[in-house]
């Protein structure tokens, strides 16, 4: 396959394909006419790869994971490991995200949002850049 069609098949752009090849995540082989000839393997790998990114897995945890992936005496306490840490990281963005929202509609909330000059969301971002 080439990399017009490995993209199709894998739905990741050439300019991602060819990035993981750079840092050696696949590795194609090359034709005389030193084209990429992408294997089943290398569409699999592809395939893994954009879903782990898809997930939110860093390229070194994508890296770890198609490693572990590929090696059959694996232990599957690895794979959880990785798996567990991203999880809680997950978890730590989302109580982040929650905590704005929250903060945020309470500014939002307290604003009148009519002509007057005086407004709770600038008074309150004021305070949290004094903090």
């Amino acid at each position: 396959m080439n990399i017009g069609d490995v993209a199709a098949r894998s739905g990741l752009p050439p300019k991602t394909i060819r990035y993981y090849e750079d840092i050696g995540l696949v590795r194609p082989q090359r034709g005389e006419n030193g084209y990429r000839r992408f294997r089943e393997t290398d569409l699999h790998k592809l395939s893994f790869l954009g879903r782990a990114r898809s997930l939110g897995f860093s390229i070194e945890e994508c890296r770890n994971l198609l490693a572990l992936y590929e090696d059959e005496g694996r232990a599957s306490a690895d794979v959880r490991r990785i798996a567990s840490a991203h999880l809680d990281e997950i978890t730590r963005k989302i109580a982040e995200l929650q905590a704005m929202r929250d903060t945020l509609t309470t500014l939002v909330e307290a604003c009148s949002g009519d002509d007057r000059p005086d407004c709770p969301i600038l008074t309150g971002l004021s305070r949290a850049g004094a903090d």
